[in-house]
């Protein structure tokens, strides 16, 4: 389980952190996810890996029952990726809560990181850090505050150069071709 280095409390910290990210069992398994015991400690030391890394403290229940609880009902999301999806998405949030230097709430950004996942995204998480996330950081760092008003939804259409495919064009083009 945890290795006890003598820091007592990231301990403790850790064996709270495992009880809460197992609790969410009880609401995700209706959605057909549900962690291990040996899921949930992987998910706490990456915790602690992550905000290494990043240079981040985090006080109290921490981001990860927020992650598990944002994202379970994603349509991209099975049992047989849960773990990975969640360690990955964790990752994610700490760097982008640094890119975005705390200027967005925890809530803030995991309802945007969700709405990209599923509609721009489609579930690829390389497109949601890479692009989607950047684009929103670039201009949270160059000042922009909309989000604050629709608390993360609706705002990437904004920052988003990529043309999308329209439902309308493509029926009046089948329409065109075939009738």
């Amino acid at each position: 389980m945890f290795i006890m280095d003598g820091n007592w409390i990231e301990v403790m910290q850790q064996k709270n952190q495992l009880v809460e990210v197992l609790k969410t069992n009880q609401y995700t398994e209706k959605f057909g996810l549900v962690l291990t015991q040996q899921d949930a400690e992987l998910l706490v030391q990456e915790r602690s890996v992550a905000l290494k890394e990043q240079r981040r403290v985090e006080f109290g229940q921490g981001i990860l029952p927020k992650i598990i609880f944002e994202f379970c009902d994603s349509v991209y999301i099975d049992q047989n990726h849960y773990l990975e999806i969640l360690i990955r998405l964790q990752t994610i949030f700490y760097l982008y809560k640094n890119e975005m230097m705390d200027e967005i709430s925890d809530d803030e950004l995991l309802h945007f990181m969700k709405e990209q996942f599923e509609t721009i995204c489609f579930g690829d998480l390389e497109y949601l850090e890479g692009t989607c996330l950047m684009n929103f950081a670039s201009a949270i760092r160059a000042g922009y505050e909309g989000f604050k008003e629709s608390e993360g939804y609706g705002q990437y259409s904004q920052f988003d150069d990529v043309k999308r495919w329209d439902y309308n064009l493509y029926m009046e083009t089948l329409k065109e071709l075939f009738w």
